[in-house]
């Protein structure tokens, strides 16, 4: 953990010097140079605090709600502007720089006033401070995000960057202002002084109108041009295999998973196989199915309980459950959200397991768990349940307690527990559906249900053979694009020839922490790929329906090409949810071009 808290130092520091830093630098010279010694301490300061919570706890505030980021930002802005125009005027910043001064006691013993007032505007510049995000910022942001919460080693290596960040910044801030006090006894009056204050000024109306983010999008488009010492001098060391394993671990694993794993390498160090329930004649009908056996049972702990969550489903007057109540039952917790086509694909195989199972003691609970904001929407959860045809209770996970409380990653994933309500095994994403049933049979044949119906037919829907192209965000920071993808708005233009998993962006967009929406009129998006099924998540502001053409190789798609949310090869979106765009005859690697109005948002594509 030191050695990475090391490496992250460095990685900050680094950063430092690259152009990223270029939009605050401004900010951060202008307001170094004014007041005592110690104001360049307290803006570094503010923005090394308000940095580290921007990149850990907002980063789970926008992914829990949605907002926060977008806030924070333009709450920086008008601090900016604000001291920009008070500088402007130095009788007035003398005045409000008095009564800060005398808490002066409670901060460094250096000469000189301005350590409170530069911890202001610190903690608002470290609300817009985005340097290249590499491989250490990338995990801290994306681990905070997506598991509920940040842990303690992640604030730490949050920390450590934000240190090294910095700490070249203090350098800068302390020689700008040693070269302005020079400057300021050669020119009279407060020249100097009105100078910073335009400057200041003039970077938070920059910032107001994107400009800073438009320049860092297009220093991304050109990263290959310039010298690798500015645009990523820490590369070799981020991409090192010392600092990805240790970036692994940051991201807590299942304990029920490790566990399992344990229990496997014990069975098999031992030669043993199979199910650890007795054997018998009666009970071989119970856990084997075409051959097929359970796999090897093991108490993997007490099951957790349904925790901080919100609306239920599928229950008596949709009041809550717990693993309390369903003592007695064999029970799956499903982890799922509902525009995850790999969830959407095991619906069929969950939805036959309760039909054929639950009149002997099966128990499914779906959580909700989402991986969008729009999917906390509880209307959007009781629309996907009809439209899904699920009977089972759901339950919506908002605020992740659930998935916290089972150390969970992946969606779907599925937790079977014991009448005794003990985690026996797990199984995360698709697949091993004929041996999951033999084991629910071997559950329920062991809870006192002798007489189970003949195996049930449903199966779950299976990807492609030939499917080649992984799953596509169309976020900042989880996308594939060929192009870098930055947050706010700036103008892509790609024309090349696409090789296969290669997507890009043409167009004005503007892009968020989850999503991107067509700034002005139309733009598309367009990709190679090479599956048989495509999907996207895309919603429409107000819900209110608007098309979304497609095109398959620069052509419209044909009646046997069209996906079942396509009609003239064009989709109307009006939910939120995933929509079904191509469904070829076989797999095939083709080019899709989606042509997105002003008004819908896109966020993720999905291939079957």
């Amino acid at each position: 953990m030191i050695l990475l808290m090391a490496f992250a130092f460095v990685a900050g520091a680094g950063t430092a010097i690259t152009p990223c830093v270029l939009p605050v630098l401004p900010a951060i010279l202008s307001a170094s140079a004014l007041g005592g010694r110690r104001r360049p301490l307290g803006i570094v300061l503010g923005l090394a605090i308000t940095f580290t919570v921007t990149i850990v706890a907002l980063a789970r505030l926008v992914s829990g709600v949605g907002v926060g980021a977008g806030t924070a930002r333009t709450v920086a802005i008008i601090v900016l502007i604000a001291a920009g125009a008070v500088m402007l005027v130095p009788a007035v910043s003398a005045r409000l720089e008095a009564p800060l001064s005398r808490l002066a006691r409670f901060g460094p013993r250096t000469r000189g006033s301005g350590f409170w007032s530069g911890i202001g505007v610190g903690a608002a510049l470290g609300f817009v401070c985005a340097p290249c995000a590499g491989p250490i910022l990338a995990a801290v942001i994306s681990v905070s995000a997506s598991t509920g919460g940040p842990t303690a080693r992640v604030v730490l290596v949050a920390i450590a960057f934000a240190v090294g960040l910095s700490a070249v910044l203090l350098v800068y801030g302390f020689a700008g202002r040693a070269v302005l006090d020079r400057l300021r006894r050669r020119l009279r009056g407060h020249v100097v002084e009105r100078v910073l204050g335009a400057v200041l000024l003039l970077t938070g109306v920059a910032m107001a109108f994107n400009l800073d983010v438009r320049f860092e999008n297009v220093l991304a488009r050109n990263a290959g041009s310039l010298p690798a010492i500015f645009t990523d001098p820490t590369k070799g060391l981020e991409n090192s295999h010392a600092v990805e394993s240790r970036l692994a671990s940051l991201r807590p694993a299942s304990k029920f998973a490790a566990r399992q794993a344990a229990a496997a390498r014990r069975a098999s160090s031992t030669g043993s196989s199979g199910s650890s329930g007795s054997s018998g004649s009666a009970s071989d009908v119970a856990w084997a199915i075409n051959g097929v056996r359970t796999p090897s049972i093991s108490d993997l702990g007490a099951a957790p309980d349904f925790r901080e969550t919100e609306d239920w489903f599928n229950t008596p007057g949709d009041r809550p459950l717990s693993l309390r109540s369903l003592r007695g039952h064999v029970v799956i917790v499903d982890f799922w959200t509902y525009t995850c086509i790999n969830c959407i694909r095991t619906l069929p195989y969950l939805k036959g397991l309760y039909a054929t199972y639950h009149r002997d003691g099966l128990e499914i609970v779906g959580v909700e768990t989402p991986e969008f904001t729009f999917e906390q929407d509880a209307s959007n959860v009781r629309d996907a349940i009809h439209t899904d045809g699920i009977h089972y209770p759901v339950v919506q996970d908002n605020r992740y307690g659930t998935w916290n409380a089972y150390d969970n990653q992946y969606w779907p994933a599925d937790y079977f527990i014991n009448a005794k309500g003990q985690v026996v095994h797990t199984q995360f994403g698709e697949g091993d559906y004929t041996q999951d049933e033999a084991l629910v049979r071997e559950l329920l044949y062991d809870s006192g249900h002798h007489h189970l119906p003949a195996p049930m037919t449903a199966t779950a829907l299976m990807p492609s053979r030939g499917l080649d192209t992984p799953e596509t965000y169309l976020n900042p920071e989880r996308a594939s694009l060929l192009e870098p993808l930055k947050l706010g708005t700036a103008d892509y233009v790609y024309t090349k020839a696409l090789t296969l998993n290669q997507f890009v962006l043409n167009g004005t967009w503007t892009a968020t922490k989850q999503y991107v929406t067509p700034a002005g009129s139309e733009a598309s998006v367009r990709g190679n790929f090479q599956a048989q099924h495509v999907y996207l998540v895309l919603t429409s502001a107000d819900n209110q329906p608007r098309r979304v053409k497609l095109l398959l190789n620069g052509r419209p798609l044909t009646s046997r090409e069209q996906g079942a949310d396509v009609h003239g090869s064009t989709v109307v979106v009006r939910g939120q949810r995933l929509y079904s765009l191509v469904s070829l005859p076989e797999d095939e690697m083709a080019t899709l071009t989606v042509e997105v109005p002003h008004g819908v948002d896109a966020y993720d594509f999905t291939f079957g």
